[in-house]
């Protein structure tokens, strides 16, 4: 027998989405990848990077990623040591709970949301909570005063797709002692984002990721924005060379290029739009997006057999077999011409 720790003897781990080996016979909406190939300055920055013969790659990369954080920091308008890199959002998520949560501490998330919340405080071995949502997405039974160490709020929410208001998002961090973190990795598709309050407010941490709108989630970047002292706390427990010397420039780039990131971004929204309209024409209630992708539940109730519909289709969703959730299927936004596929198997 394995000496392990019992929590992480006794939890499950995290289930990603289906990644197929023969991807290029599917149409993949199904992991909220961005349709379009990142900015050409993305790619003409790795490029140079490599070089001719890739001897850059023998060196270490900058363990502070000041470049990118500088370009951040200019995008955002905060002093660069309001901002942090990370290997994707998913680091940051991790290293809050392991900064702010020790074990038996609670940390409080909404379900359904993003189910990695719950992996990444069993690790830890702090006890989760959950929040529901009301009819009309409004948090339920939310206390007036909240005491646990985190709560994570994903806005716009996944994999629903709306977004709490900058006023819910001020209220929530008067009402929590701990820290608020607001996990922003759709917000680019959104109205509004949370990084103008946090100035304001020293428990507030928004994260975001270069993954869905910068179309760079085989690079594996994001970042978070925060008061210096928990940016420090982060710098602290983080990985010393977390981020390679090419995602630190595709990141540099990325942010660099809100030209092309604004294009992309039109074109996502516009298809998501169409394809909603459509959808709901044809019976289908999607709920109103602010993401890169719809929650569409199924006319009968049934999203696995939604799924299997558009799998015989060779067409990748996403169905959660979670009581709350098992009604639809998520379906990310891909191309005109993959959405048109999907709209026609669907007979919309």
């Amino acid at each position: 027998m394995l000496p392990l720790r019992r929590n992480i003897a006794e939890m499950a781990g995290y289930v990603p989405g289906f990644q197929p080996a023969d991807a290029e016979r599917w149409i993949k909406l199904n992991t909220n990848e961005n349709p379009y190939p990142p900015s050409p300055r993305v790619v003409e920055a790795i490029r140079n990077e490599l070089g001719a013969d890739g001897a850059r790659l023998r060196q270490y990369p900058d363990a502070g990623s000041r470049a990118a954080r500088a370009a951040a920091a200019r995008l955002y308008g905060y002093d660069a040591d309001w901002l942090i890199l990370a290997n994707g959002s998913d680091e940051l998520l991790n290293n809050l709970i392991r900064a702010f949560a020790g074990e038996g501490d609670e940390v409080a998330y909404i379900h359904p949301s993003y189910s990695y919340y719950g992996t990444l405080i069993a690790i830890q071995g702090a006890r989760p909570r959950t929040f529901g949502l009301t009819a009309q997405f409004k948090l339920a039974d939310f206390p007036a005063r909240y005491d646990g160490k985190l709560f994570f709020l994903t806005s716009p929410h996944a994999p629903l797709g709306f977004a709490f208001s900058l006023a819910e998002i001020e209220d929530l961090a008067q009402r929590c002692s701990g820290m608020l973190v607001v996990d922003e990795a759709y917000a680019d598709f959104a109205a509004d984002s949370a990084v103008t309050l946090v100035r304001r407010y020293p428990n507030l941490v928004v994260t975001r990721t270069f993954s869905k709108s910068y179309a760079l989630a085989g690079m594996r970047l994001g970042l978070a924005v925060a008061h210096p002292e928990v940016v420090a706390a982060l710098d602290k427990i983080r990985d010393h060379y977390h981020l390679d010397r090419l995602a630190l420039v595709a990141a540099e780039a990325a942010l660099e290029d809100q030209d092309y990131l604004r294009q992309r971004l039109a074109q996502v929204c516009a298809t998501r739009e169409r394809f909603s309209v459509r959808l709901r024409a044809a019976g289908y209630p999607v709920i109103a997006s602010q993401a890169n992708f719809v929650f569409v539940p199924a006319p009968d109730g049934n999203g696995q057999r939604l799924y299997q519909q558009l799998y015989d289709a060779r067409i990748l969703v996403r169905y959660f077999s979670d009581a709350l959730l098992c009604h639809g299927v998520r379906i990310s936004i891909g191309t005109d011409a993959e959405m048109d596929a999907l709209l026609q198997v669907l007979g919309a």
